[in-house]
């Protein structure tokens, strides 16, 4: 059996939040919080940062974790995440994908989304890469922010939509929405390949990179949590998940 490593991509130029992975939650960086709830988990055999900015490099390695820089030329953190694995020793033959501003993250939603991988069971034998859905929160069918997916009976996707799917057009068949949460797992050797695959339509149609994997005919194994992880996008949310943070019960 192969090893899993966790990549946390991470950068400080974003639009609506500047700085994020260095924005203080309650005493610490927002990239150490996610850090250390990775380390929690016990599937991965080691956690990296992969960051084009040397000011988060020293960052991570302050609170003694390990960063790689990577270039800054990258249009996604899937891009990032693949330059970063090409660093990684031979025995590493799953890479999860770790979105950078998720502090609350549960370590146990990692390890399942590593595991259909590194497991290799016979519900998953053909799939290339493996995602987190939740429970879709009421009133963001519509919302198209909340990326909705659909499977098959094996857990395998089917589409990943902004628009509301399936479409009900009988109310008396019981479905409950899924929303699509940013987690990845990926076979080492697909993510080399998926960077030289061309742009499909409908990836291109919706902004989601997944559906280009779908669209080359590459299978996508879901694993379920009830609880959609808390992403910091906004001024809003950090306040949010600092409260969340300070409270004497937090969630994770």
């Amino acid at each position: 059996m192969g090893k899993a490593v966790g990549i946390i991509p991470a950068r400080l130029a974003a639009t609506r939040l500047p700085n994020k992975p260095l924005v203080d939650l309650d005493g610490k960086t927002m990239i150490q919080r996610v850090y250390e709830q990775v380390q929690k988990t016990t599937r991965l055999t080691d956690v990296f940062v992969a960051t084009p900015d040397p000011e988060i490099v020293s960052a991570v390695e302050a609170f003694g974790g390990k960063a790689m820089l990577t270039s800054a030329l990258h249009r996604t953190g899937t891009d990032r995440v693949a330059e970063a694995a090409t660093q990684l020793p031979d025995e590493v033959t799953v890479i999860v994908n770790i979105q950078g501003d998720e502090p609350l993250i549960d370590p146990a939603t990692v390890d399942a989304v590593a595991g259909v991988l590194l497991d290799d069971d016979t519900a998953s034998p053909s799939a290339v890469m493996s995602s987190l859905m939740a429970p879709l929160p009421e009133g963001r069918e519509e919302d198209p922010n909340a990326v909705k997916v659909v499977c098959d009976s094996n857990g395998f996707a089917l589409y990943f939509s902004r628009s509301p799917i399936p479409y009900r057009r009988s109310t008396e068949v019981p479905y409950a929405p899924r929303l699509h949460c940013g987690l990845y797992g990926y076979r080492r050797d697909f993510l080399r390949q998926m960077g030289s695959l061309p742009q499909t339509p409908l990836e291109q149609l919706e902004a989601l990179e997944q559906l280009r994997v779908l669209e080359h005919g590459y299978r996508i194994r879901m694993v379920s949590t009830d609880f959609p992880p808390e992403s910091v996008d906004t001024p809003e949310d950090l306040e949010r998940v600092r409260h969340l943070l300070s409270s004497a019960t937090p969630r994770v």
